[in-house]
C-alpha cells in the first residue's frame, strides 16, 4: 500500500460499527509506597496514595475500538452491584453505551484490584464468578445481541472470551450463525474452555500459549512450520477462515486454506504486555471488517501489539502512532 491508501484505510475505521461480545471486568489499582513490614505477619504494608478504576476484559477491546474511531456496542453481564455501578459509570466516561449490558443477581461484576508499592505490584485480588450464564441469562444475552444485530448497522462481531462464563457454546453458535446468515464477519479471542466452540468464526487470533493448551500440543514458537501443520489439522474441523497466532517476541503468524505469512516482531522497549491481545483483536477486527488482506491485517495488528506493551499498564492504541509507524514500516 501507498501512503494515500494506509491514510485512507485509517479513515474507513471511523465508519465501522463493532459488536464485542464477552466478558468485561473493572482493573482497579491501588499506588503507594512501602516502607516497613507489617507486625502482624510477613507482608508489607503498603501506604495508599492513589487510587484508579479502568474497564478491563472486553472493555478494553471497546477502548481500542473507539481510540481506533470506530463506534463499540459493548455486549456482557455485569453483577447488580455497587461494582456495576461504577462500570456503567466507567463506560459513561468513556462516551461507551451501556445498551448491550445486563445487570444479573445471580453473578457479581468482576474486580481485580491490583496493589502497587513502590512501583511493583504487591498483591492482585479477584473477585468473580466464573460459572457458565444460566440458561435464562444466556437467553436475554443472546436476545439481546440479535436484537441489536437487526436494528444497527454492525461491521464486525468481536467474541472476546476470558473464560468468566458470559459466552457459552450456545451463545457461540446462534451468533454465528446469524452472522453468516447476515454476511458479518466474526473475530475471536478466545481461551480454553470454549476453545473448539467457534467453529466457522471468520478470525481465530489465540496466542501461542492458547494455542498450546487449546490443542494439548507443546508448540515452538520459532518453528512456523510446525505451528502451520498444527493449524492445518485443527482447521479441519473448525472451518476457521483465518488463523492467526500471536507469537510474542516471535511476532505474529497467520493463516488462510490458501495462503499464509509469517511475520517477526519489531524491536521494542517493552514495559507491559497487559491488554496486548485486546489491542490486537481489534485492529485485526476492523482491517477485517474493511476486506484487507492476510498480509495487512497482520502487519498492522502486529504493530499495535508492539506499540501498547511499551506503556505500563492497560491502555488502548493510540491511533495517530499507529498511522505513523504504518506508513513508516509497510511502503
Amino acid at each position: 500500500m501507498n501512503k494515500n491508501e494506509i491514510i485512507n484505510l485509517f479513515k474507513s475505521f471511523n465508519q465501522l460499527h463493532v459488536l464485542i461480545i464477552g466478558d468485561v471486568m473493572i482493573d482497579s489499582y491501588y499506588y503507594g509506597k512501602v516502607e516497613r513490614i507489617s507486625p502482624e505477619a510477613p507482608v508489607p504494608i503498603v501506604s495508599v496514595n492513589r487510587k484508579d478504576k479502568r474497564l478491563g476484559g472486553a472493555a478494553n477491546v471497546a477502548l481500542n475500538v473507539k481510540a481506533l474511531g470506530a463506534k463499540a456496542i459493548l455486549c456482557s453481564v455485569v453483577g447488580n452491584d455497587r461494582a456495576a455501578e461504577s462500570f456503567n459509570e466507567l463506560l459513561q466516561n468513556e462516551g461507551l453505551t451501556a445498551e448491550g449490558i445486563i445487570q444479573s443477581d445471580e453473578r457479581i461484576t468482576t474486580v481485580k484490584t491490583r496493589v502497587i508499592g513502590n512501583k511493583n505490584q504487591v498483591i492482585r485480588v479477584d473477585s468473580e464468578v466464573e460459572t457458565p450464564l444460566s440458561a435464562q441469562e444466556n437467553e436475554a444475552l443472546t436476545q439481546k445481541i440479535k436484537n441489536i444485530i437487526a436494528n444497527q448497522k454492525i461491521d464486525v462481531v468481536i467474541f472476546q472470551d476470558y473464560d468468566k462464563g458470559v459466552i457459552t457454546p450456545v451463545l457461540i453458535d446462534s451468533i454465528i450463525d446469524l452472522c453468516h446468515s447476515k454476511g458479518i464477519p466474526t473475530a475471536v479471542d478466545p481461551k480454553k474452555k470454549n476453545f473448539m466452540a467457534y467453529k466457522r468464526a471468520s478470525l481465530f487470533k489465540p496466542n501461542l500459549k492458547e494455542l498450546r493448551e487449546g490443542l494439548n500440543l507443546d508448540l515452538r514458537a520459532n518453528n512456523i512450520a510446525e505451528i502451520a501443520q498444527a493449524l492445518n489439522n485443527f482447521n479441519q474441523d473448525q472451518k476457521h477462515q483465518i488463523n492467526f497466532i500471536t507469537l510474542s517476541e516471535y511476532g505474529v503468524f497467520i493463516k488462510s486454506d490458501t495462503e499464509e505469512k509469517h511475520i517477526p516482531a519489531h524491536i521494542r522497549n517493552i514495559s507491559d504486555v497487559s491488554g496486548a491481545g485486546d489491542t490486537v483483536i481489534s485492529v485485526a477486527s476492523l482491517c477485517l471488517a474493511l476486506d484487507q488482506s492476510l498480509e495487512m491485517i497482520a502487519e498492522i495488528a502486529n504493530l499495535s501489539g508492539g506499540i501498547v506493551c511499551e506503556s505500563v499498564g492497560v491502555v488502548p492504541i493510540d491511533k495517530d502512532q499507529l498511522l505513523s509507524e504504518a506508513i513508516a514500516n509497510l511502503i
